[in-house]
């Protein structure tokens, strides 16, 4: 009888040590996903996350294995989970319909194709491609590739995305974000296809990324702070913007923002900063720091007047910049005005300070333009701004 208890015990306990490590994967072709690329594997995206969602596994993994390609519609994968921490690793590459018509999707869906919400600890990583067969999607499609909302403590590393209908890379409402070694990849031509997209997030943090794209490679927004990004290569594309703010009159804020080590290549525009007229709030407390312009249109921008593709009148309320800092900023313009600063009558940029600026147009002096700016300026200062009172020491 003891003997048969212990053989008992013993496959108890085995079984017991199996089972975390067995329900720790979850592969998404054990759940009928073929991944030949044209058959729709989202339902077996979809019946995974059911599982890894409610796996009591300390780190749950949902698996895209690689040499497979995955065509998935929207997929929507919701918390919280009983987890605290979920692993998604992409090790295949996932592709989105190449023709419109034959995109499925809700009402309420049909602008996000992988969307996470409500997933704390969110571990996205591998080797894989996000491919978003943009090309026939850039006219009309406003559909972002992956999206991450309401969500704490995300990670995003390694993966490629390319060729995305709308925007590659969206945080929306997230706090302790890290984005590392990720590469971004789409025409100069592409429309609305900014790189990285933050809005309303909190303590983030870009690196070692690079972004090739039709749109802002970083683009900033409403209620973002304590952002850092540093070691960064963008171009083709509109620099790393924040903004743009205060559009239809809005009141929005963004504030402490470091940026240092990026290299521009051929880009629209280096650093700037974009807010319409009429609009309300602040941008603040930023700085620009390391920063290599190789042929950019412009290097240095500030512009309260942003309107694209219309005319805007002056108003009397505009989104108050101040405390913004440009440092060791060097290489070539595309224009000869390197450096535009164009600030509000009623409401101007405030305490800009600039050192170290040294940027030539065609091997030439380049220009600058400032017109209701505050601030001071030391060191090297090519072009000089005139707006800005200059420092001997």
């Amino acid at each position: 009888m003891a003997s048969r208890l212990e053989i008992l015990f013993l496959v108890s306990l085995f079984s017991v040590l199996l089972t975390p490590l067995h329900c720790s994967v979850f592969d998404v072709t054990q759940y009928g996903a073929i991944g030949n690329g044209s058959t729709d594997d989202s339902p077996a995206f979809m019946l995974a996350w059911t599982d890894v969602c409610n796996s009591s596994a300390s780190t749950p993994i949902f698996h895209i294995p690689g040499n497979k390609t995955f065509l998935l519609n929207p997929v929507f994968f919701q918390g919280p989970c009983r987890s605290t921490n979920i692993q998604f690793q992409i090790d295949g590459i996932i592709t989105a319909e190449s023709e419109p018509s034959n995109w499925k999707c809700t009402r309420n869906r049909c602008d996000k194709w992988i969307h996470f919400k409500r997933v704390d600890g969110l571990f996205i990583n591998g080797s894989g491609i996000i491919d978003g067969n943009g090309k026939n999607w850039w006219s009309s499609g406003y559909i972002n590739a992956l999206e991450v909302t309401s969500s704490n403590k995300v990670q995003l590393t390694g993966l490629s995305f390319r060729n995305n209908p709308h925007m590659h890379v969206v945080f929306d409402s997230c706090d302790m974000v890290h984005i590392s070694n990720v590469s971004i990849d789409a025409p100069g031509d592409s429309p609305n296809t900014d790189g990285i997209h933050l809005k309303e997030s909190t303590h983030v943090n870009i690196e070692f990324c690079s972004i090739r794209t039709g749109d802002d490679c970083i683009s900033i927004v409403d209620k973002c702070s304590n952002i850092t990004i540093q070691n960064i290569e963008c171009g083709p594309g509109h620099g790393i913007s924040i903004g743009s703010m205060g559009q239809y009159g809005a009141y929005e804020t963004v504030e402490n923002i470091y940026v240092s080590d990026v290299q521009f290549k051929g880009s629209l525009s280096g650093v700037r900063i974009k807010t319409w007229q009429g609009g309300k709030g602040h941008a603040r407390k930023m700085v620009f720091k390391g920063i290599t312009s190789l042929n950019t249109q412009y290097p240095i921008q500030i512009d309260q007047f942003y309107c694209p593709h219309a005319k805007c009148d002056e108003q009397a309320d505009a989104v108050e910049i101040s405390d913004i800092s440009y440092i060791d900023i060097k290489g070539t313009s595309m224009r000869k005005t390197a450096v535009k600063l164009a600030c509000s009558e009623s409401v101007p940029c405030k305490n800009i300070f600039m050192q170290d600026i040294n940027l030539s147009y065609q091997g030439t002096n380049a220009s600058a333009y400032c017109k209701n700016v505050n601030g001071t300026s030391q060191g090297i200062m090519e072009p000089s701004v005139p707006c800005l009172y200059y420092q001997t020491s």
